[in-house]
């Protein structure tokens, strides 16, 4: 039983030491904010507001299709989390691919005036609109820059320890 413990990094392709901070700190800000942000939605839509809303993602193609897009990032986003504890560099890159697709489509649909409303930021200009999502996006670029600013994290992902 001792060996388990003793050996359980063994299985991690960039040496066997652990994780950096920076890396640990953001994978598991992804994977939190990414968990809590879901109850938080269930939450304050409550068991109708989600059925509601299902039921109305559902009823367009084009609709259906932004929601399933948003639960693959959803999904993508988590994946990536779990995958930077293991060292995995292409899970940053998929991470900061995933941050520019969803800050992409955020200021297309709050300029162009895309629905729906739940996929918009306040504004009426271009210069509100991008200092609502430099507000809204400012924690996963703080995420980013754990990821590829610090040596230790490069390194941890280059093999360069």
């Amino acid at each position: 039983m001792s060996e388990i413990f003793r050996n359980r990094f063994t299985d991690q392709p960039r040496g066997s030491g652990h994780a950096p901070v920076a890396v640990v700190s953001a994978a598991t800000a992804i994977i939190a904010t990414r968990c809590v942000g879901m109850v938080m939605l269930a939450g304050n839509l409550g068991l109708e507001g989600m059925r509601s809303f299902i039921s109305t993602s559902s009823g367009s193609w084009d609709l259906t299709l932004l929601f399933l897009a948003a639960l693959a990032i959803l999904s993508l986003e988590l994946r990536c989390g779990f995958a930077l504890l293991r060292g995995r560099s292409w899970a940053r890159w998929c991470f900061l691919g995933c941050q520019l697709t969803s800050a992409g489509y955020l200021f297309i649909a709050t300029w162009r005036g895309f629905y729906p409303e739940m996929f918009a930021l306040a504004g009426d200009s271009a210069a509100e609109i991008l200092y609502q999502l430099s507000m809204h996006k400012l924690p996963d670029v703080l995420v980013v820059g754990l990821l590829f600013v610090p040596l230790t994290s490069r390194g941890f992902f280059t093999g360069k320890r």
